[in-house]
């Protein structure tokens, strides 16, 4: 159970970075159209994880 429960942290944690490194690749057109600010990459990274 304590294995699983780490493997699932380090699943989501790898999934943020991925997720954080896309929108980053993204310009600022591009993360407007989506209606996201660069400044809010993380929150919703974040979200798009849980």
């Amino acid at each position: 159970m304590f294995l699983a429960s780490i493997n699932a942290a380090v699943r989501r944690w790898i999934a943020y970075r991925r997720t954080v490194a896309a929108l980053r690749a993204l310009d600022t057109r591009e993360l407007a159209d989506l209606g996201i600010a660069r400044a809010n990459i993380p929150a919703v990274a974040a979200r798009a994880v849980k």
